[in-house]
């Protein structure tokens, strides 16, 4: 899942010089379902998924300037807005089965993406410099959404659904999209609203999937604009921000998803007995290590030969 082809710290508009083909159209898609199925997919957050596939500072690009180049940002952007469509209805009519008897282990598949990718995305963060404040920061950033995420896993709520509380959601859903980390579908579930999203979208109730949709285009478009800047502006803090990030909801997903479902009443659920269950999240958490890490491994190779290319082609 290719990351753009000039070096978007210099550039940060690069990813609309991209040259198109069949094959780069099917890549966004498939980013967008992993995405889609990130921001209702209990544990996860969909905004972390978009910072692993590359696909988080041309979201905010857009978002900041939504006129600039108004033909290419539609033609980047489509097949991520298709494919988070997908993503989203998909995991609500066909994979919930699959996910919902296995959770903890695709859970920890997905868990594996983020480890797998991690180094190159420290890299990236680095290109600017690293010093000591953003040792800090990240360090900062993971206590504080491990907390968090810690604290909403113990404050079970009900909240009784309605226009606007779907909307309000559909906010908490968009801010998973511009502050990576936030896992959404936690939150919907600690105000018991989870289910009943899934089925709404199941449905295609529109007094549900209306007013949830509204709620994050009002959200990122509101914040949108203030992340590019903070980007801009702030590089490396941001980058290793969304780090910490990173690291503290992918811990804390562990005590708060992952090991309640192999308590007795889940092991049942799931029909395995606890060391099979354990095995199939290990085997499932390093099939999403090593694929995630060879596919960043060739995409900072075919990143980098392209750039030297380009960098030959213009000396």
């Amino acid at each position: 899942m290719s990351e753009p082809k000039h070096d978007a710290v210099d550039n940060p508009m690069a990813y609309l010089d991209e040259p198109e083909s069949a094959g780069a159209w099917l890549t966004r898609l498939l980013k967008g379902i992993m995405v889609g199925i990130g921001f209702i997919l209990p544990g996860l957050s969909g905004g972390v998924l978009a910072v692993i596939f590359r696909i988080y500072d041309p979201i905010i690009r857009f978002l900041s300037k939504p006129l600039h180049r108004f033909g290419a940002q539609v033609r980047y952007f489509v097949p991520i807005g298709v494919g988070g469509v997908a993503g989203i209805v998909l995991f609500s009519v066909v994979v919930d089965a699959a996910f919902g008897r296995f959770a903890p282990q695709f859970i920890c598949l997905f868990i594996g993406f983020v480890i797998g990718t991690f180094p190159s995305l420290f890299r990236q963060a680095g290109k600017k410099g690293r010093a000591p404040i953003h040792w800090a920061i990240m360090g900062i950033g993971a206590a504080v959404i491990f907390v968090i995420m810690l604290a909403g896993g113990s404050a079970l709520l009900q909240v009784p659904p309605s226009i606007p509380v779907w909307f309000g959601s559909g906010a908490l859903i968009g801010l998973g999209v511009v502050v990576p980390g936030l896992s959404p579908s936690n939150f919907l579930i600690y105000f018991g609203l989870y289910d009943k999203m899934a089925a709404g979208i199941k449905d295609f109730d529109m007094t549900v999937a209306i007013p949830l949709f509204l709620g994050v285009v009002v959200c990122v478009l509101l914040l949108g604009r203030a992340a590019a800047w903070a980007f801009d502006n702030y590089y490396a803090g941001m980058y290793h921000l969304i780090l910490g990030m990173v690291i503290g909801s992918s811990l804390a997903i562990f005590p708060t998803v992952v090991f309640p479902a192999f308590a007795p009443a889940g092991l049942a659920d799931m029909g395995l007995g606890l060391g099979a269950a354990i095995g199939f999240a290990i085997a499932l958490l390093v099939a999403g290590v090593v694929a995630s890490w060879l596919f960043s491994k060739l995409e900072d190779r075919v990143s980098a030969q392209r750039e030297a290319l380009e960098a030959a082609a213009n000396s």
